[in-house]
C-alpha cells in the first residue's frame, strides 16, 4: 500500500460550505474514503492510500465546483455525488445538476440529481409508454409532473390527466366523511401538491375549473380515449391486471403516458396481482416503451428515508434466502 498525499487549494468563503458544521462534512468524507483531510491555510491536505487520495481529491473538486454553482452540501449530497463518481466523471455530474427539467412558479429550477433519475427523463422525453419502478422518495412521480408541466408549457399537450387507484392502505373508503372526491382526495394529495408548486396555487385552481388538468381516481378512466394528454398513474403497483390494461389502452394520438410504482409496497386485497408487474414483464422491449428502474440510492428525501429503504430491503433479501425465516 502507497501512502501519499494531495493539496485542493479553497478560498475560505467555499472551504467553510465544504467543511459543514464542525466539520461534520470533511469527517464523512474521511470515514467514507479512509483518508485524512487536514485544513491549511490555502484550503486542505488529503492523506492516506494513494487511490483513495485520489478519489477523494476528486469527489472535493466535484463539491466545490456545485458550491460556485450555488448547491448546497450536506450528508446526502456527499453521499449521491461519492456514488456517482464510481459510475461516472464529474463533468458528467456538473452537466446533469446544470440542466434545468422545469421551473416552479417560485422559479425553483428543478433538475435531476442521480444518473438513474437523469436516464428516466430522457426516456420519458423519448417514448410514448415509460414505466418507472422504484422505492419512495426517487423522485419518480415529481419528475413525471415536472415534464408533464414543461411539455404543456411548449405546446406539445393540450392536457395534464394524473390518476391513482384508490386501494387504502388499512382504512376503508365507505367509512370515510364525504362524498366520493371527499373520499378520494386524500389519495390525490401528493400529486395536487406536486401540480400546485409548478403552476402556484391561482394558476392551478384555474387550470383544474377549465378541465385542463384533472386529477381523478382510476376508476374514472374506464371507457375513454385521452388524445394529446400528457398522462401519469401513479401508485400503479396496485392496479389490478384488468385495471392496467384498461388504463393503456386509454392512450390516444398525441399522448404520452408514465406509470409509476413500488413493487415493494403492493396493497392490493385478497393476494390479487399487480398489474403493473404483469405490464412491466410482458411489455419491456417493446419500440417506443421504456421501462426505468430506481433503487436507494436514488432517494433525494431526508438522509433517514435511504436508510429506511436500505433497511427494509435487507430484510426482504433475507426472507428470500431464509423462506422458513419468513
Amino acid at each position: 500500500m502507497i501512502s501519499t498525499e494531495e493539496e485542493l487549494v479553497l478560498n475560505s468563503e467555499i472551504f467553510f460550505k465544504l467543511s459543514g458544521a464542525m466539520d461534520s462534512n470533511l469527517t464523512l468524507i474521511e470515514k467514507r474514503y479512509d483518508v485524512c483531510v487536514v485544513p491549511t491555510s490555502n484550503g486542505v491536505v488529503i492523506k492516506g492510500e494513494e487511490s483513495a487520495v485520489s478519489r477523494c481529491g476528486e469527489l472535493l473538486r466535484l463539491l466545490s465546483d456545485l458550491i460556485k454553482q450555488g448547491q448546497s452540501v450536506n450528508k446526502v449530497m456527499i453521499e449521491r455525488c461519492a456514488d456517482m463518481l464510481q459510475g461516472g466523471n464529474s463533468d458528467e455530474i456538473l452537466d446533469m445538476l446544470k440542466e434545468t427539467v422545469a421551473v416552479t412558479a417560485r422559479g425553483k429550477k428543478i433538475v435531476c440529481k442521480t444518473f438513474a433519475q437523469r436516464n428516466y427523463v430522457k426516456a420519458i422525453k423519448k417514448n410514448t409508454l415509460t414505466f418507472a419502478i422504484g422505492p419512495a422518495g426517487t423522485g419518480k412521480t415529481y419528475l413525471a409532473v415536472a415534464l408533464a408541466v414543461s411539455s404543456f408549457k411548449r405546446g406539445e399537450t393540450e392536457r395534464i390527466i394524473l390518476t391513482r387507484p384508490a386501494i387504502e392502505a388499512g382504512e376503508k373508503l365507505g367509512f370515510l366523511p364525504g362524498d366520493l372526491q371527499m373520499k378520494v382526495d386524500p389519495y390525490l394529495r401528493p400529486l395536487y401538491d406536486a401540480l400546485e408548486e409548478m403552476f402556484g396555487v391561482d394558476n392551478y385552481a384555474n387550470l383544474i375549473e377549465k378541465g385542463i388538468i384533472e386529477i381523478a381516481p382510476l376508476a374514472f378512466m374506464r371507457g375513454r380515449t385521452l388524445h394529446r394528454s400528457f398522462i401519469i398513474l401513479d401508485e400503479a403497483q396496485n392496479t389490478t391486471e384488468e385495471q392496467m390494461k384498461m388504463f393503456l389502452t386509454r392512450l390516444g394520438d398525441g399522448s404520452k403516458i408514465v406509470v409509476t410504482g413500488d413493487l415493494t409496497q403492493i396493497d392490493l386485497p385478497g393476494g390479487a396481482k399487480s398489474g403493473l408487474k404483469q405490464a412491466v414483464s410482458i411489455l419491456e422491449g417493446i419500440d417506443d416503451v421504456a421501462v426505468c428502474k430506481l433503487t436507494d440510492k436514488d432517494v433525494i428525501r431526508h438522509e433517514l428515508v435511504q436508510k429506511i429503504v436500505k433497511a427494509y430491503e435487507r430484510v426482504k433479501n433475507h426472507d428470500k434466502t431464509n423462506p422458513k425465516n419468513s
